[in-house]
């Protein structure tokens, strides 16, 4: 019997491009899809927050990670799609409260305001943390309109 590998979609601006490519070795137990950017070279972050939010949003992937210089541009991106949920965490504890009281499906890092190690442990702290349900599912159904 094969074991299904979680789905996860990732992408990011230039700002977020060493930490996206230093993410995906880090994933390597997960089946990862690079939706870019390949490159340093100045890009605009909608380009690729919206394909890694649609892809998720679609049902092929299960978790979305976007990354940029504060986070708050691809969250902001991120965010306008029916179903997604992207919270922009700097520390372990919130990435552990998106996931458990949010249930978000797309993790978003500030690549120049957090480490290397700690986008590493954030991602795991994500990927490890189940959402609690309860009444956080009904605070959950109220953010769609």
């Amino acid at each position: 019997m094969s074991e299904t590998r979680i789905k996860i979609a990732i992408g990011g601006d230039h700002a977020g491009f060493e930490y996206k490519e230093l993410l995906k070795d880090f994933l390597a137990n997960y089946d990862v899809k690079d939706f870019g950017t390949y490159s340093l070279d100045s890009v605009d972050y909608p380009d690729f927050a919206h394909p890694v939010a649609a892809a998720v949003e679609s049902g092929e992937f299960l978790y979305g990670i976007l990354l940029c210089g504060s986070a708050n541009g691809v969250a902001i991106a991120a965010n306008k799609h029916a179903g997604i949920r992207a919270g922009l965490c700097w520390e372990n504890e919130v990435a552990s409260l998106v996931r458990k009281h949010n249930n978000a499906n797309v993790l978003c890092i500030p690549a120049r305001f957090v480490s290397e190690e700690l986008a590493k442990e954030i991602t795991s702290t994500f990927l490890d943390t189940e959402f609690e349900g309860g009444r956080h599912q009904t605070r959950v159904d109220k953010i769609s309109c």
